[in-house]
């Protein structure tokens, strides 16, 4: 894993990420020689060219990324990945040849996009293919060494069986102290007499600390050897968070945070934040009223003029202020006629036909844009919470206070890592990868939310 601005990067997807950076950029100029060389007999570098295909690149890039081909997809099959490839290249293609058109002046070598996006969509399924015969080679992942086999050990052996293909892979685990042995019997490593030859004969890369109990029970001076010798050491809470991209509040402890790096979303970062806030508000509204209007017309046409079109609900935002969160009517309007807050389920009959659709291709949420223009919400963060969830939630699940500290998002990235939740054990799951954005947040992990958004909703998976 490689960290850029404190979010973790898978080193496997940032290694095809530039092979395919690569590949857009000397698309547009393989497609110039290409096309001079049908109709000429000659190869010819036009000049000027740099600038639409630095477009090309950036566009092709965005909207692959967008498409999730840069994030690590466990439950998609070959198919499913092809169709994601060609949907990003109609994507790609389609707003080329609209920049191209509208802007003939700077970008006149529009007659030289197919070529590009003929050459590059070769160069992308050659990069796919040599990246599948390569990700499976076991050498390519990172070799682990866990010192605990109990309850935490047995926590990394399960993340690691729920995550396969990872990017890494346990190479065995030694009990610490008198902790119960509870990982498979098979993944213990023999009695060994020193800690540094045994990661040096097994070609250890990573020495995760994960013992139940550390009073007493880890010998502190063979794994400074280890360290000093050049093998990474980490703990347990490191390690999740840069594995699984999440904090698990049942093992967090306030010390671990108090002295890890993060939460700095201040000064510059928060004013740079609002505006981008803005900005991109206002550009969606203009690019999405239409939508608007089609829904206003659906609910109206299904429910009456007499009904409401938006529906408002008291919400919990930064620092716990209360305000109304504006979207979609989606459901009946005597939803909760017996005043009681209930969960939104899978299959609700209270949600209307206009309502399931809109709520599939994510229209209802566009209102909320208001409330990012007011500065109630912003574009990414943790989903806002009913008070009366809130209320509860406080009292038995540790830290969920702490998802309060920034504003609620549209989007976040507990929407993308985890399916639609509605329950007690869902808000725990949602509210540990809340906290990892919340420690981690940065512009570029805003910026790889909102593109990865563009996958959930065309795909329909999450939030």
């Amino acid at each position: 894993m490689i960290r850029i601005y404190r979010h973790y990067i898978s080193g496997i997807y940032l290694v095809v990420f530039l092979m395919e950076l690569c590949v857009f950029s000397s698309a547009f100029y393989l497609g110039d020689l290409l096309r001079d060389f049908n109709r000429n007999l000659i190869f010819f570098i036009s000049d000027g060219i740099w600038l639409p295909s630095l477009a090309f690149c950036v566009v092709m890039l965005l909207s692959s990324t967008g498409m999730g081909l840069y994030q690590r997809a466990y439950g998609i099959g070959n198919m499913a990945l092809l169709l994601r490839i060609f949907a990003s290249f109609l994507v790609g293609g389609a707003v080329i040849t609209v920049l191209f058109q509208f802007l003939p002046q700077l970008f006149p070598w529009h007659r030289i996009t197919v070529y590009a996006l003929l050459v590059s969509m070769a160069g992308i399924l050659v990069s796919r293919f040599l990246f599948f015969k390569s990700v499976d080679n076991r050498s390519l992942k990172r070799r682990i060494l866990v010192l605990g086999a109990g309850h935490h050990g047995n926590m990394i052996q399960k993340f690691e069986k729920r995550n396969l293909p990872g990017a890494f892979r346990v190479i065995g685990y030694l009990p610490m102290g008198n902790e119960s042995v509870l990982v498979e019997p098979e993944s213990i490593l023999e009695v060994y007499t020193n800690l540094l030859a045994l990661a040096d004969a097994e070609d250890i890369d990573d020495i995760v600390v994960a013992p139940d109990d550390r009073r007493g029970n880890i010998n502190l001076g063979e794994i400074l050897d280890c360290k000093i010798a050049g093998y990474k050491v980490v703990d347990l809470l490191s390690f999740i968070e840069r594995e699984a991209g999440s904090l698990p509040v049942n093992i967090l402890q306030p010390g671990w945070l108090v002295y890890s790096d993060g939460f700095r979303l201040k000064g510059m970062a928060q004013i740079f934040k609002r505006w981008f806030d803005v900005f991109a508000s206002l550009a969606l509204l203009i690019v999405t009223w239409p939508f608007f209007l089609l829904a206003t017309l659906a609910i109206i046409i299904e429910s009456g003029w007499g009904a409401p079109v938006l529906y408002r609900q008291v919400r919990v935002g930064l620092n716990g202020r209360l305000f109304n969160v504006i979207k979609f009517r989606s459901m009946r309007t005597d939803a909760e006629k017996d005043g009681k807050a209930q969960w939104a389920r899978t299959n609700d009959d209270r949600i209307t036909r206009v309502g399931r659709f809109i709520r599939k291709v994510r229209i209802d949420e566009l209102p909320q844009l208001y409330n990012v223009l007011k500065g109630e919400m912003s574009f990414v963060g943790p989903r806002p919470e009913r008070p009366e969830f809130v209320a509860s939630f406080s009292e038995t699940i540790p830290y969920y206070a702490e998802r309060h500290r920034v504003k609620p998002g549209i989007t976040g990235w507990a929407q993308l890592c985890y399916p639609y939740g509605s329950s007690y054990e869902d808000a725990i799951e949602k509210l540990q990868y809340d906290l990892y954005y919340i420690k981690n947040y940065s512009s570029f992990l805003d910026l790889l939310i909102m593109l990865q958004t563009i996958e959930v909703v065309l795909w329909g998976r999450g939030m």
